[in-house]
């Protein structure tokens, strides 16, 4: 049986840019904003960081700020794919170094490997850490999915827990094959309460950047028992998650954030901001939720 990194909800925060790279002071605020309000694990540098926007030494250091500030309160899982297996080997190896806890390793994109490359490439990257390893199933992003087979080939390596999982479809043939063998992750905002009854230990969530406690409340609640209130949550964010993926991610999560007053900065080209008509809908989302405890946030300031 695996051991889950973390069981609740997972942040995949967002990096804050200012003239001259990351900025630090904000990432720092933003990881005590999360410890205060019940998120349950810290993701850094995953797709919500532009993590692929990022120099190595300047993920590195973007890794290392978080585990810094984090100061052991949370676990922390750094993201460390890339389509080059050795690239990948020794970002995941620098990335323990650092203190991470735990990695979030994407399918190798573009390459187009096949469910034999993709055991070779997750097995060479399980070797470079004794960390765990959670793999990040996402061919809409990738072109490329991990079958079913292939991820219960994969938990056979003792320090591959998991996977974070948005191919929903093929879920249940993944609990089916791997039972307890596997730590399902949702990938997706939009269906955490049916993938926790499927067996799911949690989500990694792009909603817990603007509404961390209501994320980790969901899926305790459904740990708790309390299967309605969990599936009212579900139901009750339905237009945040829609207003969050209204463009590419990250772009309209930063869009919300700034507008809550976070000053996060842009994404990185090629991603561009989102369109007059896109972020005033996105307020207009915003508006129907109760977001006043991001202004009363006082560790370090907004500024």
């Amino acid at each position: 049986m695996k051991t889950p990194v973390f069981t609740g909800s997972a942040v995949a925060i967002v990096t804050p840019f200012a003239q001259g790279g990351v900025d630090e002071k904000k990432l720092r605020q933003l990881v005590d904003f999360h410890i205060q309000n019940e998120t349950d694990a810290i993701v850094v540098c995953g797709t919500t960081g532009e993590a692929s926007t990022m120099p190595d030494t300047e993920h590195l250091r973007t890794i290392q700020i978080v585990v810094e500030q984090v100061n052991g309160r949370l676990p922390v899982i750094a993201g460390t794919g890339s389509n080059d297996t050795v690239h990948g080997a020794k970002l995941t190896a620098e990335a323990s170094a650092i203190g991470a806890d735990a990695l979030l390793i994407v399918t190798p994109y573009y390459n187009k490997a096949s469910q034999e490359g993709l055991f070779r490439h997750y097995e060479a990257l399980s070797k470079a850490t004794d960390k765990p390893i959670i793999l990040y199933n996402v061919p809409s992003r990738t072109n490329l999915n991990i079958a079913p087979s292939t991820i219960a080939r994969l938990m056979n390596i003792a320090n591959i827990v998991g996977v974070k999982e948005c191919n929903l479809l093929q879920v249940p043939e993944v609990a089916y094959l791997c039972g307890d063998n596997a730590v399902l992750y949702s990938g997706e905002d939009g269906v955490v309460v049916p993938m926790l009854s499927m067996g799911a230990k949690g989500v990694i969530s792009v909603v817990a950047n603007v509404m961390p406690a209501l994320m980790s409340r969901m899926v305790h609640r459904f740990f708790d028992g309390d299967l309605k209130g969990a599936a009212q949550i579900q139901a009750d964010i339905v237009p945040l998650v829609q207003a969050l993926f209204s463009d590419v991610n990250p772009i309209p999560v930063k869009e919300a954030l700034n507008i809550l007053g976070w000053n996060v900065g842009s994404c990185r080209l090629p991603l561009c901001d989102m369109s007059a008509e896109g972020h005033a809908k996105l307020r207009t989302v915003l508006n129907l939720y109760d977001l006043s405890f991001h202004n009363t946030y006082t560790a370090g300031g907004l500024a």
